[in-house]
């Protein structure tokens, strides 16, 4: 991607440091750049001074046109999914860097904090609990951060700054502290939004210790998506703690209100608990996970067991029939030789003939029991 030649007679301050006094005159007859005339997927871009707002531009050209004109002014700029006509045009006026700009085009980055020059660029992954579903939603959030601008780049519905920006306006001593203090706002908005998450997940977690035990056979299929879900949430808390860590590193360094200060150890001690109690329960699906799979080994081996001994009586009970069948086929076996109707068959005139033929068969039906009996058939 190439971005537009940097305007280099752009008013800077180095970050943190106090507003100049007045604007080089050299500034008023600066030409504007050539952004989208549209308002384009600007959410609200806003002008303050003194924590107040002065106007509220209906597009960028407008909005870099009234910064240039406002001393001391800062401008907060807020857009959903921008085109990469408008990033490139806000790169050009606010000498955005190259590698920050195409990762705000492109989205799907993880958590993280660099500076480029007097220029900071934060990545957010925000979270929301849609009760509904009863599954986490992930959003992203670029923050670019300058000495007179803030820009909020989002991909997705979470988070959504109109709460922090109606707040930041309804206390304009903290506003009137610069970018920075809309920066840490935006910060603590993103990590109370994981309260409510955690609450879901918890909820959810106590569920599925139900339904395990209860032997729910959909249960195995929720454990997998919310392992999935932690993993993602893992990835949007865990780096957040080192971030805040290095911005509270350079305190010193770039002279961050003391105010300012509390606030962000106040989001970074939130930050550390969500991180704690995500990397739980994790921990907790995968113990309870193994649970399910013992409790589901035990349930298919009681199965099993049981298959067995009913077949096992099956057998027993087919032993039995086969046993009597065999016995009382001895002598429908006997009665059948001696009931044929030929002449010339032996014994067929003797006296005891028919004696010989029941004892024969008494004799052939005892012994077959007899066996049978020896052997559990019967």
């Amino acid at each position: 991607m190439t971005l537009p030649s940097k305007k280099p007679n752009r008013r800077r301050r180095p970050f943190g440091a106090a507003p100049a006094a007045d604007p080089p005159p050299a500034l008023a007859a600066t030409p504007a750049p050539a952004p989208a005339s549209d308002r384009g997927s600007v959410v609200q871009a806003s002008l303050y001074r003194d924590g107040r707002e002065v106007s509220s531009p209906a597009t960028l050209a407008e909005t870099f046109r009234r910064l240039r004109d406002t001393p001391d002014g800062m401008a907060w700029i807020g857009l959903h999914r921008p085109s990469e006509a408008e990033l490139l045009s806000l790169a050009a006026e606010f000498d955005l860097h190259e590698l920050a700009v195409e990762d705000a085009m492109e989205a799907h980055q993880r958590p993280k904090l660099e500076r480029y020059g007097d220029t900071l660029f934060v990545v957010l992954r925000a979270a929301r609990y849609l009760d509904a579903q009863e599954e986490v939603d992930f959003g992203e959030l670029h923050v670019f951060l300058g000495p007179d601008f803030l820009i909020t780049v989002r991909h997705g519905a979470a988070p959504d700054l109109s709460a922090v920006r109606r707040r930041m306006e309804e206390t304009p001593e903290l506003l009137a502290l610069g970018p920075e203090a809309v920066l840490y706002a935006i910060l603590d908005a993103v990590v109370d939004g994981y309260a409510p998450v955690v609450a879901g997940v918890q909820n959810d977690i106590d569920e599925i210790e139900t339904e395990v035990f209860r032997g729910d056979p959909e249960v195995s299929r929720r454990i997998y998506e919310l392992s999935r879900e932690m993993v993602e949430f893992q990835r949007a808390t865990r780096p957040l703690v080192g971030m805040l860590h290095n911005l509270m590193a350079g305190f010193a360094k770039y002279g961050t209100d003391e105010e300012l200060q509390r606030h962000l150890r106040d989001v970074a001690d939130h930050v550390t608990h969500t991180s704690e109690r995500v990397d739980g329960f994790r921990q907790a699906l995968t113990e309870i996970l193994t649970v399910n799979a013992t409790l589901v080994t035990q349930q298919q081996n009681a199965e099993m067991r049981a298959l067995a001994e009913a077949g096992f009586e099956q057998n027993e009970e087919i032993k039995k029939i086969s046993s009597w069948a065999a016995i009382l086929f001895a002598p429908t076996l006997v009665g059948t030789i001696y009931g044929m109707n030929f002449d010339h068959m032996p014994e067929l005139h003797w006296v005891y003939g028919y004696p010989f033929a029941i004892l024969l068969m008494a004799v052939v039906c005892t012994s077959l029991y007899v066996i049978f009996k020896k052997r559990d058939w019967l």
